[in-house]
């Protein structure tokens, strides 16, 4: 089953990266080619049920596998949120892995229009405004579940402020296959 591939190979990566070795992609790629394929994915990482690393690719720009390596790496020991994540801390993480489907570009006239467009629990959302932007996955809704509050969060987060709506920003939904880990470490 490749979900369970993507998390193995996640948890990997993460391993390999302690000492700086290298995954041996080309072992992986004979056996499952599909790999090989553009694909975009987030790598999100879980401690106690809480943050603790969350990195990710909005666009397929590389094979699924070097994206899928350098994500789970990156949510690891390189998400600017937290330090590097620990040998102790690795034993106990959980791991989710988002396949993100292709950003759509929203076209709305206003607040409520947009509203009427948005799926809450199944779009993850993109804001682009200028030099500013920012995302936030579908699984984001399970905690800011109503649109004003999902909507301030993802300004705050892009820098925008709590109301990023009023500057009419380019607005983008994507869906995404969540894969995670469906026992605690």
């Amino acid at each position: 089953m490749l979900s369970k591939l993507y998390l193995h190979i996640a948890r990997e990566a993460i391993h390999f990266g302690y000492d700086g070795s290298v995954m041996n992609e080309d072992e992986w790629l004979q056996r499952h080619p599909e790999l090989g394929i553009k694909g975009a994915t987030f790598v999100t990482l879980t401690l106690n049920g809480q943050l603790r690393g969350c990195i990710g690719s909005l666009i397929a720009h590389r094979p699924l596998i070097d994206d899928l390596i350098s994500n789970a790496q990156s949510a690891a020991f390189r998400d600017p949120r937290f330090p590097p994540l620990s040998a102790e801390e690795f034993q106990r993480i959980k791991i989710e892995v988002s396949l993100l489907s292709e950003p759509i570009k929203l076209i709305y006239t206003d607040k409520e229009d947009l509203k009427r467009q948005i799926r809450s629990g199944i779009d993850g959302v993109i804001i682009r405004l200028r030099n500013y932007q920012a995302t936030f996955l579908p699984q984001v809704w399970e905690e800011l579940n109503e649109f004003e509050t999902f909507f301030a969060h993802l300004g705050m987060k892009a820098g925008l402020g709590s109301d990023p709506l009023s500057f009419h920003p380019d607005v983008y939904t994507y869906q995404v296959e969540k894969i995670e880990e469906d026992y605690d470490v």
